[in-house]
Formats: structure tokens, C-alpha cells, sequence
């Protein structure tokens, strides 16, 4: 019993994992002069694609631009970001799996 159990662990962990990868390092969104804005906070957004049984996709996404946008419209207000910062991960389960991209900033207001 025990021995099958092993297996049976073993063989399924061959099927689950999850990976990250950094992605990109920008001042801003948009041409700022120093000076010109003024912060309201830290600001993310998102973007998934899902699958089934890691190859028939349930939805579009895992787009930057898209990413982007939900992070613009975090924080009310929000004229461009600043600071920005952007990250990958991917999760593999047995029946389904995601890869979404993730945009970290600083949300500002033009004076």
C-alpha cells in the first residue's frame, strides 16, 4: 500500500509545478517631466490566460497592454504610472492550468 502510494505521488508531482519570470523595468507609461505629477499610490494589474489540461484555452489574455490597463484603472483618477515593474508566472495543475502577467507601479495624477 505504501509503495503505491509513493508512486502515485510521485507520478502526479510530474504533473503539477509553477514557474516565474521577471519582465520589464520602466520609468513610465508615458513622457513625464520631474515635477509634473503627483502620486496617489501603488497601483497593480493583471492579466490571465487559462487552459484546460494545459492545451485548449478557456480564455484570451496573459497580455501585457492589457495588464497595463488594469493597473491604470486601479486607483481612481490615475493618469500614468510610474516606477513600473512587470512579472510572469505559470501554474500547472493536473486538469487546468494559467500563465498571467502581472504590472506593478506607482499610480500618479498630472498637475
Amino acid at each position: 500500500m505504501l509503495t503505491k502510494t509513493l508512486t502515485l505521488l510521485t507520478l502526479s508531482s510530474t504533473l503539477i509545478g509553477c514557474a516565474h519570470t521577471s519582465g520589464g523595468i520602466a520609468p513610465s507609461n508615458i513622457p513625464l517631466e520631474p515635477g509634473s505629477y503627483r502620486e496617489l499610490g501603488k497601483a497593480v494589474g493583471g492579466d490571465c490566460q487559462y487552459k484546460l489540461l494545459g492545451l485548449i484555452p478557456l480564455s484570451d489574455g496573459n497580455q501585457t497592454h492589457s495588464a497595463l490597463e488594469d493597473a491604470l484603472e486601479d486607483i481612481p483618477n490615475t493618469t500614468a504610472l510610474v516606477q513600473i515593474t512587470s512579472d510572469t508566472y505559470s501554474q500547472y495543475w493536473i486538469l487546468w492550468s494559467n500563465t498571467c502577467t502581472q504590472v506593478y507601479g506607482t499610480a500618479v495624477t498630472t498637475k
